[in-house]
């Protein structure tokens, strides 16, 4: 087995043109659909993070408009400021983005100490930053993509048996349960 690390755009390439067998990426970002087939095996809901103590933590119910009254924190690391957009798009008003950066970390630190807000996945959520600080979090009325991690390989190839071993475990290791293999639904 060889493990690589790639951008999406390179992983469905190496998919398609036979450089990979299996790849473990967030099948959620998926382009190429009609050429790789795939399985979930984690699925995150996105959700505001802010500092303890917020106003809008006591507010009965929080929808993007709300948070786009609020400094924002961009993450652009894994397209998430792509996906972002998605969501953003059908609005309005848009994020008051104050800053944007690749550090899931530095996002905690500054919407712990209060610098401002973010929508991230539940994935990547813990309840504190480096120093100490809190983080909470709340649900969003509107609807948000969830951050889905899973396998994903190329849908015209016959996979080989070490493939196929290793597409099984990995279900298994994650969810905890055996079965054939299914494609979440679209």
């Amino acid at each position: 087995m060889t493990l690589v690390e790639a951008e999406r755009v390179a992983i469905e390439e190496g998919l398609t043109n036979g450089q990979f067998d299996v790849a473990v990426m967030l099948t959620s970002n998926l382009k190429n659909r009609s050429a790789i087939d795939h399985t979930v095996l984690l699925r995150s809901r996105r959700r505001l993070w802010l500092q303890a103590n917020h106003p809008l933590l006591s507010a009965k119910s929080v929808s993007l408009s709300d948070v786009a009254r609020e400094p924002y924190i961009m993450l652009t690391v894994d397209e998430a400021s792509e996906t972002a957009k998605h969501y953003w798009d059908h609005l309005p008003t848009k994020p008051n983005i104050i800053f944007k950066t690749s550090s899931v970390e530095a996002i905690r630190s500054m919407v712990a100490t209060g610098m401002g807000v973010s929508i991230l996945s539940n994935m990547v959520y813990r309840p504190w930053s480096l120093d100490g600080s809190k983080v909470d979090v709340i649900d969003i009325t509107d609807t948000l993509p969830t951050m889905d991690v899973g396998l994903a390989w190329p849908r015209a190839a016959e996979l080989c048996p070490a493939a196929l071993s290793f597409l099984e475990f990995m279900k298994l290791a994650v969810q905890g349960s055996g079965g054939p293999l299914s494609k979440p639904a679209e």
